[in-house]
């Protein structure tokens, strides 16, 4: 029985999730790809809500990658369809509880409709204060660090006034703690090219669930896991 969220020792202000596993849980099924991401964004709408009740202020989900440009056209299609739905959909949702949307990512490389609705969503949802929902939209560590250094050299900074509170205040995330909680689901155990720079001292979970199933009493796992961490951001 999963545990209830006052039983926790602690609770992580931002969680970040790697939402492993809808293509592996669709074909377990029988089913096409575009079943399974439609059925992620289910469990995407109601993890970011118990996590909206548990008072936890920042949530980041890893939803398209820059590297996920070379899967199928057709599935492609379907993400970038379903994202677009979402973010509408979210905006309007998020925006009661005064929570800002931030889309994380080389935004230049998305549709130019997709890039008007982040825009809007960004724009009615800027000075929201009761927390942050981060959308990870091809998005590649990496490629954040790199654009980080780009903004830093246009700025005309001098190398020795190079700090890691400028690169900070640089990235996609500025403004925001770094995760404390990085839960992966689906059963792999790397970062895959994942909040690179901000995870520096996240603790890590890793779960076996496909992320379709990963429900509330999985995140109660992870969450338990992260109470009973003692962290000294390595003192």
């Amino acid at each position: 029985m999963a545990k209830e969220p006052k039983q926790f020792n602690a609770l992580p202000k931002h969680i970040a999730i790697i939402m492993d596993g809808n293509r592996r849980w669709a074909k377990n099924r029988g089913k096409s790809p575009e079943f399974g991401h439609r059925e992620g964004y289910k469990r995407f709408i109601e993890i970011g809500e118990v996590c909206r009740k548990m008072g936890i202020k920042t949530l980041t989900v890893y939803a398209f990658s820059t590297e996920n440009w070379k899967r199928k056209k057709e599935e492609v299609d379907c993400l970038i369809d379903l994202l677009r739905t979402a973010i509408k959909r979210e905006t309007k949702r998020v925006n009661k509880e005064n929570i800002r949307i931030r889309i994380l990512g080389r935004k230049e490389d998305l549709p130019d409709d997709l890039r008007e609705t982040i825009k809007k969503s960004e724009q009615d949802t800027e000075n929201n204060t009761s927390g942050n929902l981060n959308i990870a939209l091809s998005y590649g560590g990496r490629a954040e660090i790199v654009n980080t250094i780009k903004s830093i050299i246009k700025s005309k900074i001098k190398p020795e006034e190079i700090t890691e509170k400028l690169i900070q205040n640089n990235l996609y995330t500025k403004g925001q703690d770094d995760p404390d909680l990085i839960i992966r689901c689906g059963g792999e155990k790397r970062l895959s090219n994942f909040l690179l720079w901000q995870s520096a001292y996240a603790e890590l979970y890793f779960s076996d669930i496909l992320w379709p199933d990963f429900n509330e009493g999985e995140l109660y796992k992870a969450l338990n896991y992260f109470s009973n961490v003692k962290r000294n951001f390595g003192e």
